[in-house]
């Protein structure tokens, strides 16, 4: 008999081969070394990263009444190799791409300052710009960061409670950063014009979604704890670039 809580494996793209299944399909699943290749700097300087998550604050706007989320946001400028901190300001999307919590100006705490002057996060945003430029052509992009922590404190967690989606930008980054004493959590991608779709679950650190945001929609199962009574989580950031400017009211 099968193991319900089995994993399925993503479909891992060459390092090589990156731009091109963007350019193609829409989406490219990138493993931690191929991330580490694209960044030029060892994994294990992502690992140093771990302790700010454990210091994410609660998220006070979910309207579903959860829990379970913890997150900062911060924002950044990337024009080319040069990276600058973008202006504070709120998080916003338009009620098209997220009906839960569209048109809301969502006020969350700042990235902490030492992670966002990483040189390794400094050049894991450049090296994400450049997939950006590659797909949708060589600009300015305007950069919103989100490390989110999903527990399982009161029995589930959501990480995408507004359902499958898109963003609103042109490329969406999703890494995954720990995985811990859960089940579920299945990153699921559609193509947006057609009902072709992929499942898998992400259980490697620093292994990374990448989605061009106009082409394919995208969503994450609930976690559940994976043995009763224990906290369980599940760590991950989310990159958005676009092109033109952040999004906010109009």
């Amino acid at each position: 008999m099968s193991d319900p809580n089995a994993l399925i494996p993503p479909p891992l793209t060459p390092v090589g081969a990156v731009d091109a299944a963007l350019m193609d399909t829409g989406f490219a699943v990138v493993g931690p070394q191929a991330v580490a290749a694209l960044v030029d700097v060892p994994v294990e300087a992502f690992d140093a990263w771990l302790p700010y998550w454990d210091r994410l604050p609660p998220d006070a706007y979910l309207l579903d009444g959860g829990k379970y989320r913890q997150r900062r946001h911060a924002t950044f400028i990337v024009d080319g190799d040069q990276v600058s901190d973008g202006p504070r300001r709120p998080h916003w999307q338009p009620v098209d791409y997220n009906a839960l919590h569209g048109g809301i100006e969502r006020h969350f705490e700042p990235v902490e300052p030492a992670l966002a002057a990483d040189p390794a996060w400094r050049r894991l945003l450049v090296a994400l710009a450049a997939r950006a430029s590659a797909l949708k052509g060589a600009q300015r992009w305007f950069v919103e960061a989100h490390p989110f922590r999903i527990a399982t404190a009161n029995g589930i967690g959501r990480p995408t409670p507004e359902g499958a989606h898109r963003d609103g930008v042109d490329l969406v980054s999703v890494t995954l950063v720990a995985r811990h004493g859960i089940k579920g959590g299945e990153t699921r991608v559609f193509q947006a014009a057609a009902s072709a779709g992929l499942r898998f679950t992400l259980s490697e650190p620093w292994t990374t979604v990448l989605l061009d945001d106009a082409r394919v929609i995208h969503e994450t199962t609930p976690i559940q704890p994976r043995k009763a009574g224990e906290l369980g989580w599940r760590d991950t950031l989310v990159l958005t670039f676009r092109a033109n400017g952040f999004q906010g009211p109009k």
